[in-house]
C-alpha cells in the first residue's frame, strides 16, 4: 500500500508542473481533455448474505488514461475511452477453502477464533468509457466537469490472506472468481479533485460459489476520490 501512496503522491506533484507546461499549447483551437487518472477507492460489498460483514479498511487503487472524444463544436461534451489497471480488495469475515480441488465457503465464528487478517484482492485489466460534460476552455485548467459512464474489467489475478492464532491460509487464482466485472461509473467535481463512484453490476463470485447452499451474489461499491493529469 505504501508504493501505491508514493506513486499517488508524484502524479499530484506532476499534475501542477504538468498545466504549467500545458500552457504552450493553449493557442490551438481544438483540443482534447486526454487525461490520466489515479483514484484512490473505498471498497463496500453490495448484496452480501445475511451472516457475511466486513472489517477494516477495504482500499481500491485505479490509473490509467482516457482517450477524449469531443462531440460538439464547443468541446464541452464529449465520449471518453480508456484503459487502465486497479487492485482491490475486501477485508470481510467470509472465509475461502480449497478442499479436493474444490473451494469451500464458511462465515468466520470469531467468538472462537482471533482473526489478525481475512481479505480477498483482486487486479484487474480495465476499459472506461465515459459521457463528459465539462465547462473547460483551451486556457481554463480548472473547471466543473461530471463525467458518467460504464466501466469492463478483466480480471488477471486474484488472492485470499487469513491470519488467525490458529494458523494461516493463502490462496490465489481462485477460479470461482468472475472475469469480467463490470459496473456504472460517475465522476463530479471541480479541478484537480474529484467524487467518484463505481456501482457493480455484476456478482464478484460467479454462479459456482455456494454459502449454505445459496449462490454468493456479492457486489462491488467503490467510493471514493479521482485525480486527473492534463
Amino acid at each position: 500500500m505504501k508504493c501505491y501512496l508514493f506513486l499517488f503522491a508524484c502524479l499530484i506533484g506532476y499534475s501542477s508542473v504538468s498545466q504549467n507546461i500545458n500552457t504552450s499549447k493553449n493557442d490551438y483551437e481544438k483540443y482534447r481533455e486526454d487525461q490520466f487518472y489515479a483514484s484512490v477507492t473505498y471498497n463496500l460489498l453490495n448484496n452480501k448474505p445475511s451472516n457475511v460483514s466486513q472489517s477494516g479498511f477495504s482500499t481500491g487503487f485505479h490509473f490509467g488514461f482516457i482517450r477524449d472524444m469531443p462531440i460538439n463544436k464547443d468541446r464541452n461534451f464529449a465520449l471518453g475511452l480508456g484503459i487502465g489497471i486497479s487492485t482491490n480488495s475486501y477485508n470481510q469475515n467470509l472465509y475461502i477453502d480449497e478442499v479436493n480441488k474444490e473451494y469451500i465457503y464458511s462465515v468466520i465464528n470469531e467468538s472462537e477464533i482471533n482473526v489478525s487478517k481475512n481479505k480477498f484482492t483482486t487486479y484487474l485489466v480495465e476499459v472506461p468509457f465515459e459521457l463528459r460534460w465539462r465547462t473547460s476552455t483551451p486556457t481554463e485548467y480548472n473547471f466543473w466537469r461530471i463525467y458518467t459512464g460504464f466501466k469492463l474489467g478483466y480480471l488477471i489475478y486474484n488472492t485470499t490472506k487469513f491470519n488467525s492464532n490458529e494458523g494461516s491460509n493463502n490462496l490465489s487464482q481462485i477460479s470461482d472468481f468472475n472475469n469480467l466485472q463490470y459496473g456504472l461509473t460517475l465522476s463530479v467535481g471541480y479541478g484537480t479533485w474529484n467524487f467518484h463512484l463505481y456501482y457493480g453490476l455484476n456478482p464478484i463470485l460467479d454462479s459456482s460459489a455456494q454459502l449454505e447452499d445459496k449462490s454468493i451474489d456479492m457486489k462491488s461499491i467503490k467510493i471514493g476520490l479521482m485525480f486527473y493529469i492534463l
